[in-house]
């Protein structure tokens, strides 16, 4: 693996690296692995630094539901014009095109079910191009980018709680 996979590698597994430590990593100049962050920056291969949050273990209500979508690829875009639609309502964190029984692949966020399946039939199923819908809502996260979340705590008879 070249420097410049070897620094985006780590600076995906931990957004807190700093250039100095990975320099001292890489046994390159601070100033060098500075310079090759910034071009990754400026050209759009580093887009965002993210932190992965648990938050069950916050008073935040938050509901994570996975959505397959059929659709009709359109004329010159395929499924493309579907899936900017589709990334502009904040609801929508990921969307993915994929190959198999449904086209797109959506993850959203809501406040509740209830929230989420409003969104579903309300704007979802009623856009243009989409043929179908199916949620699938999360009810526990074990693992998120690459971090393992902690179990649930369970008492002596293995009840969760």
């Amino acid at each position: 693996m070249n420097d410049k996979n070897t620094i985006l590698s780590y600076l995906e597994n931990d957004a807190h690296l700093d250039a100095k430590t990975l320099a001292v990593m890489l046994g390159r100049t601070e100033e060098d692995v500075a310079k090759e962050i910034a071009a990754c920056e400026a050209d759009g291969t580093i887009l965002s630094y993210k932190t992965v949050v648990n938050w069950e273990k916050t008073d935040r209500r938050m509901v994570r539901a996975f959505i397959e979508l059929k659709t009709i690829p359109q004329r010159d875009k395929g499924f493309g014009a579907v899936a900017e639609r589709v990334a502009q309502y904040p609801q929508v964190k990921s969307v993915f095109l994929m190959s198999g029984g449904f086209d797109l692949a959506l993850f959203v966020e809501g406040e509740s079910m209830r929230d989420v399946a409003l969104f579903v039939a309300e704007k979802l199923a009623t856009m243009d191009g989409v043929t179908s819908t199916a949620t699938h809502f999360v009810l526990q996260t074990y693992k998120d980018n690459d971090v393992v979340f902690q179990p649930r705590e369970t008492d002596q008879r293995g009840n969760s709680w």
